[in-house]
């Protein structure tokens, strides 16, 4: 029974509209002190249940947070962070329209958040590390090499690692090359190939600069030099959206984030099967709940900037559009 009440109520924060004010755009982000990115843990029904919290400065230099969980997303309010030290308060609205007020006093430790949600209900303790980074650099990339009048379709794909170091291949309509050495130093990728073919024995450097969705940059060898020109696959998907999910209950904040390697996060829950065919967009979310399995599919579009489309459960529908966060690039590995 336990197992059906938290199914039923996770299913509901899922559909019912909740009124949660509007996503604010972050500014001021750095790896250092708290603002980013952070996964934080907390209890709910006897289960562990993870979001996420990101904090950030207005564009008057205001600290501002928000909390992201399975439901959506929701401003923090009072924000207070001073030597180490971290407070904030969270308002929901329930089922019925009350509201429901929480406030965290926390610190951080030794690289982790960690602190304590107190309510009229009680307390929960709350623990979080900050969110990894996927390298700006990792994803596909269609490239084109260019000797004279002729051009060489390449594709390049680099992978990360969980400590954010690099691997890549490199494949072209001549076979696939051996990369035995990629680096990034911030905006400035090289790489040293190599191909194992007895036929053709080929080796060669590529140095080049990371720009907004593209990569340019040069192959050298002792057959001369060949600009080389790529553009990212999925660039009009990868990002940060902010969202509006609407249903015949009314309309609610949501997140999407897709990073470079086409991995996603629709508020803090993995995403799976994202795919961008043309400007068609499709993923699916899967979770798990005891021997109960609950699964939202979205399918739609991206046109003029803007996605918009359909997440479809077992229980109803929502429609959902929304913008990208636009981010100036700074030429840095964040």
């Amino acid at each position: 029974m336990r197992d059906q009440r938290l199914f039923k109520a996770v299913v509901f924060l899922a559909i019912v509209a909740l009124s949660v004010p509007a996503l604010a755009q972050p500014a001021g982000r750095g790896r250092g002190g708290l603002f980013g990115d952070w996964i934080v843990k907390s209890e709910f029904g006897g289960r562990t249940m993870e979001s996420i919290l990101t904090f950030a400065r207005d564009q008057d230099g205001n600290q501002t947070g928000q909390w992201i969980g399975f439901g959506g997303v929701t401003d923090l309010k009072n924000v207070q962070i001073e030597d180490g030290q971290v407070r904030f308060t969270r308002e929901m609205r329930g089922r019925e329209g009350q509201t429901m007020s929480s406030t965290f006093t926390g610190r951080i430790e030794d690289g982790r958040l960690v602190g304590t949600m107190s309510s009229e209900r009680g307390e929960n303790a709350i623990e979080g590390r900050r969110a990894p980074r996927t390298p700006r650099v990792a994803g596909t990339w269609e490239m084109t090499l260019k000797r004279e009048d002729r051009e060489f379709p390449v594709t390049l794909e680099i992978k990360a690692d969980n400590e954010g170091q690099l691997a890549a291949t490199w494949k072209s309509e001549r076979g696939e090359m051996k990369v035995s050495r990629i680096e990034l130093e911030r905006n400035a990728l090289t790489m040293a190939l190599k191909s194992d073919d007895p036929d053709r024995p080929w080796e060669a450097t590529f140095e080049g600069q990371l720009q907004q969705d593209g990569l340019a940059g040069t192959i050298r060898s002792e057959r001369g030099e060949m600009a080389a020109q790529g553009t990212r696959r999925g660039a009009a998907l990868i990002g940060t959206w902010n969202l509006d999910a609407t249903s015949d209950r009314g309309t609610r904040k949501q997140r999407l984030v897709v990073y470079p390697d086409m991995t996603a996060l629709y508020n803090a829950t993995p995403v799976k099967n994202v795919t961008l065919d043309g400007d068609n967009v499709r993923f699916k979310i899967a979770i798990s709940f005891g021997d109960r399995d609950f699964e939202m599919d979205f399918a739609g579009k991206i046109q003029d900037g803007k996605l918009t489309g359909e997440m479809t459960t077992g229980m109803g529908s929502q429609k959902i559009a929304g913008t990208k966060v636009v981010r100036a690039f700074r030429g840095r590995n964040p």
